[in-house]
């Protein structure tokens, strides 16, 4: 089986490239082993701010798990002790954009859940058809899903699979933005730029707050907003940003 995932750097940026495009970007274990590998690299390298995930090619995002690598495993043991790429992308701690286009299934659906902005082109379609397959996803749908769209639809789209073109998928929550197909790098490039361009503290800040906030109560939720606050004035960057403001120029975090 060949396909791989690669990593480019470069202004702040890392671009993530499920590269299988023959296959609609299906994941084998090999590639789930680079892709773990990455996000190692991208999370102990300081002049990475963001990163962009995609596809290559234009008919898929990522289609999830090659099914025949799937079926190759030796033992269920084995199976349970692989390298879950979906979960993977959430160790990221750097802010994820994620640019969908075309068939967003499966283990490539969960990846995209685990943005933390998803841009999709007109076009794409984004399902869940494990059960049609004899098995529940392991990569976080069962979990995410509800706390995204509610249980409501999340059922329809785990248990009868209906899968959620890009209107719909923005409609329930599931994107935060459709584009025309033209547009969809261009777009997902921008809004990691400008995440790249903030305090790079502040930024992290807020994704592991928000983390915590679709699964601790209230009360602790609050307390650890604020333990956050203090952490991003103890970094320093709160005073680019006042100076900024006023010098009435664009703050410059250098870190």
């Amino acid at each position: 089986m060949q396909g791989a995932v690669t990593l480019d750097c470069a202004d702040g940026i890392a671009e993530l490239v499920i590269d299988r495009p023959a296959k609609h970007n299906a994941v084998t274990p090999e590639m789930a082993r680079q892709f773990a590998g990455h996000v190692r690299r991208i999370n102990e390298d300081d002049a990475v701010r963001a990163v962009l995930l995609r596809g290559a090619g234009e008919r898929a995002f990522c289609a999830g798990s090659d099914l025949n690598a799937l079926a190759a495993y030796p033992t269920a043991w084995h199976f349970r002790n692989r390298v879950e790429y979906a979960a993977e992308i959430r160790l990221l701690r750097k802010p994820v954009v994620a640019a969908l286009q075309g068939w967003t299934l499966g283990g490539g659906a969960e990846l995209a859940l685990g943005a933390d902005l998803r841009v999709a082109a007109e076009g794409t379609r984004i399902g869940f058809p494990e059960v049609e397959r004899g098995w529940v996803g392991g990569g976080g749908a069962s979990q995410l899903l509800p706390r995204l769209v509610g249980q409501a639809a999340a059922a329809l789209l785990l248990l009868l699979l209906e899968a959620a073109e890009a209107a719909e998928a923005l409609r329930l929550g599931l994107v935060h933005e459709v584009v025309p197909p033209a547009g969809l790098l261009p777009r997902a490039r921008a809004l990691a730029a400008r995440l790249a361009g903030f305090s790079p503290v502040a930024v992290q800040a807020v994704k592991a707050s928000l983390r915590m906030a679709m699964e601790a109560p209230l009360t602790a939720g609050l307390a650890y907003e604020n333990e956050m606050n203090v952490l991003c004035f103890s970094a320093g960057d709160h005073l680019e940003g006042i100076r900024a403001f006023n010098e009435k120029r664009p703050a410059a975090f250098t870190r």
